[in-house]
C-alpha cells in the first residue's frame, strides 16, 4: 500500500475575494472563503462535503488561513460560526484575530 500524500490546501485570490480549498480527484470538496477589507480577512464561509465532515479537513483550512494571515500581516475577522468556534478553542490564533 502506498503512503498517502498529505493533501494540500490551496489558496486563490481574485480582487478582494479569496478562498482556501481542497480538491480530490479534480473536484473541490472543502472551502473557506473571505473578503479583504481594511487589512483584514473577513472569513464568511466554511464548507466541507458532508461525507468528509468531522475530520481534519475543516481545521486544516483554518490553519492555512492563519498561516497566510501571519505571512501577509493580516488580521482575521471570523464571521463564520465554525471559524469563530475554532478561534475560541485555539488561543494560539489570537495574534491574527481582529
Amino acid at each position: 500500500m502506498k503512503d498517502a500524500k498529505p493533501e494540500e490546501v490551496r489558496h486563490s485570490e481574485t480582487g478582494s475575494r479569496g478562498i482556501f480549498y481542497l480538491e480530490r480527484d479534480g473536484r473541490r470538496v472543502a472551502e473557506l472563503t473571505y473578503t479583504l477589507s481594511a487589512g483584514a480577512a473577513l472569513v464568511d464561509h466554511t464548507y466541507v462535503e458532508p461525507a468528509l465532515r468531522g475530520g481534519t479537513i475543516a481545521p486544516s483550512l483554518v490553519e492555512a488561513a492563519v498561516r497566510w494571515a501571519r505571512q501577509e500581516n493580516k488580521k482575521i475577522v471570523p464571521l463564520c460560526s465554525y471559524v469563530r468556534s475554532v478561534f475560541s478553542r485555539k488561543p494560539e490564533y489570537g495574534d491574527v484575530r481582529k
